[in-house]
């Protein structure tokens, strides 16, 4: 929660509060509305308290200064010295998103009572209390996950923590290390956690160092972190009597963390307690007022729609932790984030990841690029397709699956064209579902909700008899009968374009319902009652000049000239008097006025309560649409995939159990994008096939290596959640990990360094790596002096490159320090050597031209063309021309390489041995007598210069 800000803001002219407040003679809060806005602000501390009056929802005192600077609001104030800041109420939802991505909690406060019916001030109730984990209102949400979280620690670098995105239902549990957290966070797309107030300091850290810039961090009460606690919210939320039937014990360590979430979603999502839990939709007992929350009168708000707590498995998948996730840019890019996602400030990581340019999320759902439209037809399909991404498989026959699934409307276009015609504009369902359960949805969602359902029928015999859809095939036909149903219901009882709201009514179709076509008949056709029942009067008492009229002081009244007043009937009462006339009433005409007048409010009572009875009917198969959701984003994916695959002609990658990597023409899947037939495809090949495990990669800055790493990373990535790649041929064995480091980052917020950051990274690498891993290096051991670079990188690979006790994983490392690639000599079998190609030729003014041509070939690189690239850079000439000059006394000649060539000779040492040190011993010369006799301490920087370039003049003579 952002600070309140000062406490003595001034405004108009420099009075500030507290001295206003103090001159009144009375305190500005006594007044029956502001003594509400006094309670309900002290019943939801934290909160910013949007309150409404009349057509604006107001802030007052600390609320409105602080708002008026983060919304630019104009701050007023209350003739008594309060300051006052307001939005009108139809902007509601443009400030609450505003509020909450600036980092904001906010409740909203609605008129639960009708002002003409109020005696004294307006009923009001807290009806929303919007975080930035808990936003279900698809103004405010979009499609985009958004979860909260909450987290316990349970000792040195072991946490335990919940997530719940309130919106769809899910539930899931985890615990692990700080380092895995990352990973768990970004891909729930958590962006509240929960803390409690008793913690030591580790769980927010934890938190902190995992959640992305701009994660909310609310602190809650230690006793809801208890297991009693915690065990009792559980069941009765589940209404079980044990956790065992969903696969937890009560001791299990999530427990303590999922109870303190549902806790804080019961407490945010109810009302105040004088409306008995209502549904917050803005209701009172009879529920005539509708405020600008949900529209779900008479419905007490649940959170039936969540699922149970379930402990996501680690058997078949293939983990990537949030280093490698970031690395490769999967879900956002590095520089930016994802396209439209608000980075730029503290609100990015509210505003979701809708796979921009750049990212491997962005080749399916548009990210700008050649032929990159979106392809994923629901909200359901692109946050499962996000989760795949995040989450890939390690199982080689699940993922074989899912490429079945796939090859089926890639050879079936007919059928993948029928379900995109099916699967577009399908509404989001699974949020539907939520907001039915919580007292949310609108008339809208109803409607939408009905035409989603409908197209089950279709997408069912759709699929039918494709074998390896089989399994989706038959959950869909369970829900067929129940859901079909539904969709009727709503269907034949709601009109096809669906209104906001329920303020006007417009949702009920005519001639569904006699009572509200009664109440919309008398406001449409009154005057032709009336009409006819003057008729009927004249005719029956022969009085030919009475006329039946109305106006808005006497209401509806029959009147009659004065010379036959004497024969009005005695049916007849008389309601005033006139010059030349008499006016008077029936009860026939008494009844019809007292319908016409309140025909409008009883048809919008009648519409509200027929649209109860659709969401109550809707919310007992919440479970079921829930399923058809989830069956829905996983058939919109496999038709992605194919796709994708179709238009840009990926291959089927063969997926082994073998830790094998083929890869024939590869092609980076973004850049391929982009660059289409510009892009230079490349093989790789590791494992079986090359007889080694790791290959250095060598060559100039801005070749390619580090595309052509990461590349294969996105290939091996693809192949595993079961998509076809682009290749013309690939062979991928199933992977556990993939793991990289790539780049230059610091921590400084924690402490560390670049240098710092690399080797954590390197080191989870090394901990966690197996012979079914893969990993990519780029540039290690940079970050620090030459020799401690190049000894830890030599080590490193070492390690890497395994040994015949125990194989080392899939390894492409990508380095300037060419000493490296003696390792190929060494450890023959294990390691191989790969450089970026050059063209160079002599140029018209003596300085050597060089082209990329972006190809990798076996063999090592001897030059890195840093002062060539640095010219490109725009570096000024001066520079570049004596940095070549540098360049050419300190270059290293083929003599002096003996010292790797002793390395490369020397006997490797076991695994668990203590590393030999690699430049400790040297073969005699006399340039090391001399340097043994140097006197740094009295040289100066340019004599030092001048002994080192007579040390490489004496080693090239000898």
């Amino acid at each position: 929660m952002p600070p309140a800000g000062p406490p003595a803001a001034r405004f108009r002219g420099g009075a500030t509060l507290s001295a206003m407040a103090t001159a009144s003679r009375k305190d500005p809060y006594d007044t029956p509305a502001m003594r509400q806005f006094t309670r309900f602000k002290a019943e939801h501390p934290g909160c910013v308290l949007f309150f409404r009056m009349g057509d604006f929802y107001e802030m007052f005192g600390e609320d409105a200064v602080e708002m008026s600077r983060v919304l630019g609001l104009t701050l007023s104030e209350r003739p008594k010295g309060v300051a006052l800041a307001g939005v009108p109420h139809h902007q509601k939802d443009n400030y609450l998103r505003r509020a909450i991505n600036a980092g904001y909690r906010v409740a909203v406060c609605d008129q639960v009572q009708d002002p003409k019916d109020a005696k004294g001030v307006v009923d009001r109730a807290v009806t929303q209390v919007v975080t930035p984990g808990t936003l279900v209102d698809e103004d405010l949400i979009g499609d985009e996950p958004a979860s909260v979280a909450a987290v316990l620690a349970l000792g040195t670098d072991r946490f335990a923590a919940a997530a719940v995105d309130l919106s769809t239902g899910r539930f899931a549990l985890f615990d692990g290390t700080a380092g895995s957290l990352g990973a768990w966070f970004a891909r729930l797309g958590v962006r509240e956690v929960l803390v409690s107030d008793g913690d030591d300091g580790s769980a927010r850290a934890a938190a902190e160092s995992a959640g992305e810039p701009g994660l909310a961090l609310t602190e809650r009460a230690a006793w809801q972190f208890r297991a009693d606690e915690a065990l009792g919210a559980l069941r009765e939320q589940f209404a079980v009597a044990s956790l065992e039937g969903f696969g937890l014990s009560d001791d299990d360590p999530a427990v303590p963390a999922a109870g303190a979430v549902v806790a804080y979603l019961r407490e945010t999502q109810s009302v105040s307690p004088r409306d008995g839990g209502s549904n917050g939709a803005g209701s009172n007992e009879g529920g005539k007022w509708a405020a600008s929350g949900g529209e779900f009168q008479g419905q007490r708000r649940t959170l039936s729609h969540l699922r149970p707590p379930a402990r996501e498995e680690e058997d078949g998948i293939c983990r990537l932790d949030a280093v490698s996730l970031r690395a490769l840019e999967v879900v956002r890019t590095i520089r930016g984030g994802s396209a439209g996602d608000g980075r730029g400030d503290r609100s990015g990581v509210l505003a979701g990841d809708r796979g921009g340019d750049g990212s491997l999320l962005g080749v399916f759902v548009g990210s700008g690029g050649r032929g990159a439209a979106c392809l994923v037809s629901t909200a359901m399909g692109r946050r499962l397709l996000r989760e795949w991404l995040c989450r890939p498989l390690s199982d080689a026959g699940a993922i074989r699956d899912r490429q079945g699934a796939v090859a089926s409307f890639v050879e079936d276009r007919r059928a993948a064209e029928e379900l995109g015609d099916l699967l577009g504009g399908m509404p989001d369902l699974a949020r539907i579902a939520g907001r039915v359960s919580l007292g949310r949805a609108t008339p809208r969602d109803l409607v939408a909700l009905a035409d989603g359902l409908a197209r089950l029928p279709g997408v069912v015999e759709l699929i039918q008899g494709t074998p390896t859809l089989t399994r989706l095939a038959e959950t869909l036909a369970l829900l067929e009968e129940p859901l079909g149903t539904l969709a009727d219901t709503v269907g034949a009882a709601c009109v096809d374009e669906a209104p906001a709201t329920l303020r006007q009514g417009g949702l009920i179709r005519d001639g569904y319902d006699a009572e509200l076509d009664e109440a919309r008949g008398l406001q449409r056709d009154a005057g032709a009652w009336l009409a006819k029942y003057q008729t009927e009067l004249i005719e029956q008492h022969d009085l030919p000049s009475l006329k039946v009229g109305f106006n808005k002081v006497f209401g509806y009244y029959i009147e009659l000239p004065a010379a036959q007043a004497r024969r009005a009937p005695d049916v007849f009462t008389r309601k005033q008097t006139l010059k030349n006339a008499e006016r008077y009433i029936t009860p026939e005409l008494k009844t019809f006025e007292e319908k016409v007048t309140t025909a409008e409010d009883r048809a919008l009572e009648r519409e509200r309560a027929i649209f109860t009875g659709l969401l109550l009917e809707s919310a007992r198969h919440v479970e079921e649409i829930s399923a058809f959701a989830d069956a829905v984003g996983e058939l919109d994916v496999y038709r992605c995939f194919a796709e994708k695959a179709t238009l840009r002609g990926w291959t089927r990658p063969e997926v082994v159990d073998e830790p094998a990597l083929e890869i024939e023409a590869g092609r980076h899947p973004v850049l391929d994008e982009l660059l289409g037939e510009r892009f230079v495809p490349n093989d790789a090949v590791l494992g079986r096939a090359a007889d080694a495990s790791l290959a250095l990669i060598t060559g100039p800055n801005m070749a390619g290596k580090s595309t052509f790493i990461r590349q294969t990373a996105l290939l091996a990535l693809l192949a595993s959640v079961g998509s076809y790649v682009p290749a013309d041929r690939a062979v991928i064995g199933a992977c556990d990990r993939i793991f990289t480091r790539v780049g230059a980052d610091d921590a400084l917020h924690r402490g560390q360094s670049t240098f710092m950051v690399e080797m954590t990274e390197t080191a989870a690498i090394l901990h966690g790596c197996t012979d079914r891993s893969l990993v990519i290096l780029d540039e290690i051991g940079r970050g620090t002096s030459t020799l401690d670079g190049l000894s830890l990188a030599w080590a490193i690979a070492e390690r890497l490159a395994g040994d015949a006790e125990q194989p080392g994983p899939r390894t492409l490392f990508a380095t300037h320090y060419h000493e490296l690639t003696e390792l190929e000599e060494r450890l023959s079998g294990r390691v191989k050597n790969l450089h970026v190609q050059v063209r160079e030729w002599p140029g018209a003014d003596g300085k050597t031209e060089i082209v990329f041509v972006h190809r990798i070939g076996p063999g090592r690189a001897d030059r890195s063309y840093g002062v060539h690239v640095a010219r490109l850079a725009g570096v000024p000439e001066g520079v570049t021309r004596r940095a070549e000059e540098v360049l050419r006394s300190l270059s290293v000649q083929d003599g002096s390489r003996v010292e790797t060539q002793k390395i490369a000779e020397a006997k490797r040492p076991s695994r668990n041995a203590d590393q030999m040190g690699l430049f400790t011993e040297f073969l005699p010369h006399p340039a090391v007598d001399r340097l043994r006799e140097l006197k740094l301490d009295a040289l100066t920087p340019m004599q030092a210069f001048d002994v080192l370039r007579g040390l490489v003049e004496d080693a090239e003579e000898r």
